[in-house]
């Protein structure tokens, strides 16, 4: 099974001795556990020649193994607004991804999971990656979470002093001066990756290797505050694994990838015995993926199991994440409830990430939010296996490899999946498969070709008998879309939107490094001194302590702030403020070029 890091060991010590409190009556815990660029062929349970996931394999033992699962995009910021809102992209707005300087998000008139479940009387917290808007009210904070530790978007969209393993590399972030060109243009080496906790910054740039610690550590203590007060939680953990792997040590025999793929699986262990020890029976886990693998990485990429894309292969490019082939989009999924999810099934219900919201909120006593239609569905007889039957068609949108983004150009009707528009993504080779559009659908039947090799003859009786079926689904779901209330995110980027604690500091460093390699100010119990406020239009709570309004009188450039942290309590935390006209220049000239284009990964 993996020998735990010796941090795990007596955290789950902890824990074990802590959780004692009773679950609320009648309403389960939840805990959503999404992984970052996953293929279906990741997991042993799917795959017979992974041998690096242990934890999950346990976890799949015990609970629902769902084989026919899928993300609703094959992109990361769309994939997780349709989580959360139980929506499509082309109704709640996101399509593609959001940038490091987006002003906005998801849309603030759509519900998310948190709010639902948070007016049902669940303590809710994200933990992870957000990728849905960091800017003023897109803030997870206010999306329904009472608490936030993570990093807004993907762990290569900033510098690091510690960089994961990258295909190119990226350098470490500049120390005094500003950065050199990178040889790899998609390297973020203006702004370093910023580490939040609610709404204030406490590292810039991240420590990537203490990352997974500082989750575990983080989830363990909300789990715990939430079983003080009594109240059932829903916990949304959004893992940095496995986009680009964030370890920096030595990898064991087995590779770079499934040394990564290996710490990922122990932390979803740590995180099933973290929920037992709390009341086995009494929390929910849902364990899934975001979307297919990132090919383009090469040796740093997923595997995809039997979902090979021939088709589009032979075409060009990849046939899987951006892409709408299966390896873009049907992902490992389980479900774990003691006493409620069967242990060792495995279903074949045609399931999505989409199904989570609507299930969670029947499953909580809540109702679906008014005024809008949704993709998902309850799933909940699947998941407490009194059946195996799930949606009959299932949309998958286009998520960047071809065709305009969100526009649904693939769809599935039972065993069969059409394509109005087929393109490949970016493959390790640097190949990119041509956008084709095709009237009459190219169709296949994934029952007997999983691989997607060989689409139906147009003039056999099988294309002839279903494709009427398939068209007439086909605009029903435009015909549902186009009579929904829709949004649209606002996708407009300014500098000032960018994260960043101090603009001072060459890539909005917290504070200079004073040594070759940049440290935080640490107390004992690990936690950074230095805290900056994310966006100076939002102010936390500030306590008038005597110790900083006596500060404040005096006449420095310095300016004094007491902040209220749940964490460490009052702090009196400074920073030298520059004037108006310093400050708009320095933002202008330290974030600027943060927004050239790169991919929003």
């Amino acid at each position: 099974m993996g020998t735990p890091a010796p941090w795990s060991v007596l955290l789950l010590a902890v824990l074990v001795g802590l959780c004692t409190s009773p679950v609320a009556q009648g309403k389960p815990n939840f805990i959503v556990i999404l992984a970052d660029d996953l293929g279906w062929g990741d997991l042993g349970a799917n795959w017979a020649e992974t041998k690096e996931t242990p934890h999950l394999d346990e976890l799949a033992a015990e609970g629902t193994r769902f084989v026919d699962f899928h993300s609703a995009a094959s992109t990361c910021s769309p994939s997780r607004a349709s989580l959360l809102t139980g929506r499509l992209g082309v109704r709640n707005g996101v399509t593609h991804n959001f940038a490091i300087s987006s002003v906005g998000g998801l849309p603030l008139n759509e519900t998310t999971l948190a709010e639902v479940l948070r007016a049902a009387g669940y303590s809710t917290a994200a933990i992870g990656k957000w990728h849905l808007g960091h800017h003023g009210h897109h803030h997870p904070i206010f999306r329904g979470f009472d608490y936030y530790f993570g990093i807004p978007y993907s762990h290569d969209m900033g510098c690091t002093d510690t960089p994961g393993y990258n295909v190119p590399p990226c350098p470490p972030c500049p120390q005094h001066s500003a950065a050199t060109s990178p040889t790899n243009k998609d390297c973020y080496t203006d702004v370093a990756l910023p580490l939040f906790e609610n709404l204030t910054i406490i590292q810039q740039p991240v420590d990537l290797s203490s990352l997974v610690e500082q989750y575990m550590e983080a989830a363990a203590r909300f789990i715990q505050q939430a079983r003080d007060s009594s109240r059932p939680f829903f916990l949304y953990l959004a893992l940095a694994h496995m986009h680009v792997p964030l370890q920096i040590a030595p990898p064991p025999d087995r590779g770079i990838y499934g040394a990564a793929l290996r710490e990922m699986d122990a932390l979803v262990g740590h995180v099933k015995h973290l929920a037992d020890s709390c009341g086995k029976g009494s929390t929910l886990l849902w364990f899934t993926g975001d979307n297919g693998p990132w090919m383009q990485k090469c040796e740093l990429a997923g595997r995809l199991g039997p979902l090979l894309g021939a088709w589009q292969r032979a075409q060009g490019g990849s046939p899987a994440k951006q892409t709408t082939w299966e390896g873009g989009h049907r992902v490992p999924a389980l479900a774990y409830w003691p006493g409620h999810v069967p242990a060792k099934r495995s279903s074949h219900a045609m399931l999505s990430t989409l199904d989570v919201f609507p299930t969670l909120v029947a499953l909580a006593g809540a109702t679906l939010p008014p005024n809008r239609r949704f993709d998902g569905m309850d799933v909940s007889p699947v998941l407490f296996g009194l059946s195996d039957v799930g949606h009959k068609v299932l949309l998958h949108p286009n998520s960047g490899a071809a065709g305009k983004d969100g526009a649904v150009e693939a769809l599935r009707l039972a065993q069969y999946k059409a394509f109005y528009t087929t393109g490949g993504a970016k493959a390790c080779d640097g190949s990119i498969g041509p956008e084709e559009h095709h009237r009459p659908p190219l169709i296949f039947n994934l029952d007997r070709d999983i691989q997607e090799q060989e689409p139906l003859d147009v003039a056999s009786r099988e294309y002839q008998a279903v494709l009427p079926a398939i068209s007439r689904a086909y605009a029903q779901a435009l015909e549902d879309i186009a009579t929904d209330n829709t949004t649209v995110a606002d996708y407009s980027k300014d500098p000032a939107a960018v994260p960043c604690c101090s603009t001072q500091h060459v890539a909005c460093r917290c504070h200079a490094p004073t040594s070759h390699t940049a440290s935080l100010d640490q107390h004992t119990d690990g936690r950074a001194t230095r805290l900056c406020l994310s966006d100076r239009s939002l102010k936390p709570l500030l306590d008038e302590s005597p110790n900083c309004s006596a500060l404040r009188k005096q006449r420095s450039p310095v300016k004094f702030r007491t902040s209220k942290h749940p964490n460490q309590g009052s702090l009196c935390t400074t920073q030298r403020e520059p004037a108006p006209h310093q400050r708009a220049e320095q933002m202008q000239n330290t974030l600027l070029p943060a927004m050239e284009e790169k991919p929003e990964s």
